[in-house]
């Protein structure tokens, strides 16, 4: 009995460790998913400055050719 007791402790344990494995992976998830999006916007905000500065250019040549 003395065995089974040994076993029936460590099934038991085993749902807790998937649990904790489940948390920290859901942590590491959201922390990762936080710096992409961040790095994303930045470099959404440099398109769009790059595109109103283009916009600008094409816009000035146009008037001149007028």
């Amino acid at each position: 009995m003395d065995i089974a007791g040994r076993f029936f402790g460590l099934f038991a344990l085993i749902p807790l460790l998937i649990y904790l494995g489940l948390i920290v992976f859901s942590i590491y998830f959201v922390v990762k998913m936080i710096k992409f999006m961040n790095a994303k916007t930045k470099l959404d905000q440099e398109r769009n400055e790059k595109l109103d500065e283009l916009i600008k250019v094409i816009g000035n040549r146009g008037k001149d050719e007028i």
